[in-house]
């Protein structure tokens, strides 16, 4: 029997997909980068000041602008309303981030819509789901609540609002399915705190904390300084960790003894006199998962 040949360039999965969206800031326009290039035409309606991010981050919002068509229009407005409706009604899915009551002010209510538009799926970024939808929050309270901020220092990236825009991207893929197989369109909210405690998970499972392999009590799996620099090592498996122990010349019974604190001060010896040149070199040759960095 031949096995077919998959084709080259298979349709993306949402192909044919219109998502219309009145998110603004950052998670709604990054769910929205992700949706168009997963396949889908998408539209987004901005209010007549704009959205906030374009004042930011001129970059941000560039990028994540890039080939959608954005309309002006008040909401509050009728010739807004007009123009909303005009579009939602050759949309398949509406992302929102509006707090619930905002929406209804709106007419935008599932009640409302799902009366009108049959079809239409509704995918509702929301900071805190149920009841909580309505309170004021932000990507830092909502990982501080998850237990991702364990100091005064700044979280590195806006792992809240990323996770929410890919959760949301998520969500329209099973509005689409829906429709396909219940023949109407659904509501799923997407709750930025969620996102953060999905994220947490490793931590909660201890694997992240101080005594934890990856957290730092694995002497493969550490950030250490070397000569000129720093090297992130992840030889956590077996096979990586005795190849690490090789390319340190230590003995290769060391590769057994990774949570030892002898382990830890000889490796980190070792690192501490090679250059980050040197260090690169070594892992292509020795096949062994480390990055350097300035």
């Amino acid at each position: 029997m031949t096995t077919p040949t998959p084709p080259s360039n298979p349709l993306p999965p949402l192909h044919r997909t219109r998502v219309l969206s009145l998110a603004l800031n950052l998670p709604g326009p990054a769910a929205l980068m992700r949706l168009q290039q997963m396949g889908a035409t998408c539209t987004k309606i901005e209010p007549p000041t704009s959205d906030p991010m374009a004042r930011y981050s001129p970059q941000a919002y560039g990028a994540m602008h890039a080939g959608l068509r954005v309309i002006t229009a008040d909401l509050k407005l009728p010739s807004g309303q007009q123009a909303l409706h005009e579009t939602l009604a050759q949309t398949d899915v509406l992302l929102t981030s509006f707090r619930p009551s905002a929406l209804h002010k709106l007419g935008l209510d599932w009640g409302t819509l799902s009366a009108k538009y049959s079809r239409l799926s509704v995918i509702r970024i929301v900071g805190a789901p149920g009841a909580r939808a309505e309170e004021a929050g932000h990507d830092l309270t909502y990982m501080a609540e998850a237990g991702l901020v364990p100091d005064v220092t700044l979280p590195p990236t806006l792992y809240a609002d990323m996770a929410g825009a890919m959760a949301a991207s998520e969500a329209v893929l099973q509005a689409v399915l829906a429709l396909h197989t219940q023949g109407r369109g659904v509501q799923l909210d997407v709750a930025l705190s969620d996102a953060a405690r999905w994220l947490a998970l490793p931590r909660q499972w201890a694997l992240t904390v101080p005594s934890g392999d990856v957290g730092g009590a694995h002497a493969g799996y550490r950030v250490y300084p070397c000569a000129d620099g720093r090297v992130a090592v992840a030889a956590l498996e077996p096979h990586f960790a005795l190849r690490l122990c090789q390319a340190a010349g230590l003995p290769s019974d060391t590769a057994g003894q990774m949570h030892d604190p002898a382990t830890h001060h000889q490796l980190s010896n070792w690192f501490a006199g090679l250059s980050r040149e040197a260090l690169d070199a070594l892992a292509t040759a020795n096949d062994i998962p480390l990055l350097t960095m300035p």
